[in-house]
């Protein structure tokens, strides 16, 4: 347990008071979920978080487990109860010291030291986090993400009663009665056999109403196409006459506004952290994109459906918002040969390939995503925001929430070019430049 925990974490924690703990005495101490806290002293719903999470913490570690340090006598400490294996590290993007120094006296929890900056960063690029406050478990021994939303495990199991909150099948997690705009209700057993889209949105979100205008034409094309395909709508409306408006512009099922259980666990089940969001299921109930809403976009005749993730993508305004989600390899080329788009993807796309299969194995998000843009106005805009010269072809790798770019500017990309980049990066050993 330890060499996972010390290669995500480092060395050394520190507690609220500022006193170092060694990481490999988690292993000791018999931490089997680690929850990861991630936020900024600045953030009011942060500071909210921390007092509910301090209950929540207590609750479950229990009256014995008071400090987030060893304790005494942790050698030959009785086996811990299961409910008292957690841990949790705050992990800050403060700029500021003191802040960041205030902000952690009074937490009963862990935290990486301010210093380790590059570390957090890192953290927050493996995890996908794109706000704040966001509490993600993983299981402390494999590293495997049990659950991405621990929000919403805090507001609904706050005695911690169903610890460790893995997750459960959709099959189980949907079951129960789905309406029809129409008042007809069906069973949840009626989607066997069935592709399922999980359709997180609300009337009250704009983008979610644009979105949602065009899903109903691609629902009715694939519907008219002959697939067995459905869509689930869960809403985030802030009433059910909000829900019962919006939920009448729309063809397929919802879960039942009244069932906030139902609704919560949904969520919970898929770490939604922003709307509108589309998950895609196979038949079996897997994940076959998290980027539903891209591919509707991108794909207005549904020829692709069901939108098996492609290992490089063609820059568009539409996914362009994945740029924000990570690192990013990006190949700039001259897009006024037929031609170039095409052979720069089928450059890469073994590279990214491999990249993915060798992530995937591990059940890990692939460090980068893979990207082919051509000359646009989003790529201009793109070029212009990360300064990057005119030249095509040039090979980069943009980290927008580090501000930070790494650059290749060669007359010949070559596969071995891009496999050495992509590996010198992934090694650390590339220094970027700012953005």
């Amino acid at each position: 347990m330890s060499g996972f925990l010390e290669e995500l974490l480092g060395e050394k924690l520190v507690t609220g008071g500022g006193e170092e703990v060694d990481v490999h005495s988690l292993g000791a101490r018999g931490i089997s979920l680690l929850g990861l806290y991630f936020g900024c002293s600045l953030s009011a719903p942060c500071a909210q978080l921390s007092a509910s999470l301090a209950a929540f913490y207590g609750r479950l570690r229990g009256d014995a487990a008071a400090g987030p340090g060893p304790g005494p006598g942790a050698g030959a400490a009785a086996e811990p109860e299961p409910r008292r294996r957690l841990e949790i590290v705050f992990v800050s993007s403060d700029q500021d010291q003191r802040q960041w120094q205030d902000f952690v006296r009074d937490m009963p929890w862990l935290a990486l030291p301010y210093k380790e900056k590059h570390r957090k960063l890192k953290l927050w690029n493996k995890y996908r986090i794109s706000n704040i406050p966001s509490l993600i478990f993983l299981d402390a021994t494999t590293g495997k993400v049990v659950c991405r939303n621990g929000l919403l495990v805090i507001r609904d199991d706050p005695e911690g009663l169903e610890f460790p909150w893995g997750p459960k099948p959709f099959r189980e997690v949907i079951a129960g009665p789905l309406l029809r705009n129409n008042g007809q209700s069906l069973e949840s057993s009626s989607l066997e056999g069935s592709h399922v889209g999980v359709y997180f949105s609300a009337h009250w979100c704009p983008p979610c109403r644009s979105l949602t205008r065009v899903l109903v034409e691609s629902y009715r094309k694939i519907k008219e196409a002959g697939q067995n395909f459905e869509i689930i709508f869960v809403s985030a409306d802030r009433s059910e006459e909000s829900f019962k408006q919006y939920f009448s512009e729309m063809p397929w099922l919802a879960v039942p506004y009244t069932d906030e259980a139902r609704r919560s666990r949904l969520n919970r089940l898929y770490g939604i952290q922003g709307i509108p969001t589309l998950i895609v299921l196979d038949p079996q109930g897997e994940v076959i994109t998290r980027q539903g809403r891209v591919e509707v976009l991108n794909d207005e005749d549904c020829r692709e459906f069901p939108w098996h993730p492609k290992p490089v993508l063609e820059l568009s305004d539409s996914n362009a918002v994945q740029l924000n989600e990570g690192p990013c390899l990006v190949l700039f080329v001259d897009s006024e040969d037929d031609g170039e788009s095409e052979a720069a993807k089928q450059l890469i796309q073994p590279i990214a390939e491999k990249i993915i299969a060798k992530y995937k194995a591990k059940e890990e998000e692939a460090p980068l995503l893979f990207f082919v843009a051509g000359e646009d106005d989003m790529t201009d805009s793109l070029r212009d925001y990360t300064n990057l010269p005119e030249a095509a072809p040039l090979l980069t790798i943009l980290d927008m929430s580090a501000r930070a770019k790494y650059v290749m500017d060669v007359e010949e990309i070559t596969p071995a070019i891009v496999e050495a980049f992509v590996n010198d990066f992934l090694a650390e050993k590339l220094k970027p430049e700012p953005i």
